[in-house]
Order: C-alpha cells, then sequence, then structure tokens
C-alpha cells in the first residue's frame, strides 16, 4: 500500500506501531532520529508517501525534522506523534505542514486510523492538483 518512514527513538514504540501498520499492508521504513531519518529520505529522493515521526528525540527532535521536510519534500504530508501535552503546543504552530499530533499512549486501532485518514487526505490533495 504506502511506503511509511517511521522515525522514533523508543524501540518498543517503534516496533509496536511498525507491527500496527504492517496490518495494513505499508512498507515501513524505520529511524531512530530525526537525523537519520533526513538521510533516510535524500538517500531515496523523498520516494516515501507519508513521514511518521515522534516528537521529542535526541539529535534531530520531529519539529526540526518537520521543518525540514516540508522545505525539502513539501509533498510529503507529515504525523507526529507525543506523550507530552506542550510538545503538543509546539507542534500546533505548524498547521499548514503537519496533518495531525497523535497523543501517546494510542492503541492499535487509533494509529492505523490516523495513518489511513493521512494517506486518504494525500490521495485527494493529488487528485485535485
Amino acid at each position: 500500500m504506502a511506503r511509511i518512514l517511521l522515525t522514533e527513538d523508543d524501540e518498543s514504540v517503534r516496533a509496536f506501531v511498525k507491527r500496527a501498520l504492517e496490518l495494513d499492508g505499508h512498507e515501513i521504513t524505520e529511524a531512530e532520529d530525526g537525523g537519520i531519518a533526513l538521510e533516510v529520505l535524500d538517500a531515496r529522493r523523498g520516494g516515501f508517501d507519508l513521514l511518521l515521526s515522534d516528537i521529542m528525540m535526541p539529535v534531530m527532535d520531529g519539529i526540526a525534522l518537520a521543518l525540514a521536510v516540508a522545505r525539502d519534500y513539501p509533498n510529503l504530508p507529515i504525523l507526529l506523534m507525543t506523550g507530552f501535552a506542550d510538545q503538543r503546543e509546539r507542534a500546533f504552530g505548524l498547521d499548514s505542514l503537519v496533518r495531525d499530533v497523535i497523543s501517546k499512549p494510542f492503541t492499535l486501532a487509533e494509529i492505523r486510523a490516523a495513518v489511513a485518514r493521512a494517506l486518504i487526505e494525500r490521495s485527494a490533495a493529488e487528485k485535485i492538483a
């Protein structure tokens, strides 16, 4: 189905999300932080359908990653995840760049639904363009 770049520093959360999204047939590429995610994006020339990233990460956080991705790959939809209310507030300043901010902890159904919505919105936007 979709190629998703999953950026999350917590290995257990990354594994949970990866398994959840693979249930829907998505191809998941993992990155442990924003710096690695940008390297992967550059190596694949942005060849993903969605970026799903945690906000709080070492090296490069999800906000910095979202800003870089929006600049370099403006057609790549971005979903952010966070367990911290103050980080969620930071992300709301990026409304025009980020499709949604998903609060942790989330269920398998919630993450799958959020990703499905973002992919549907992307598909609809491509049809209009």
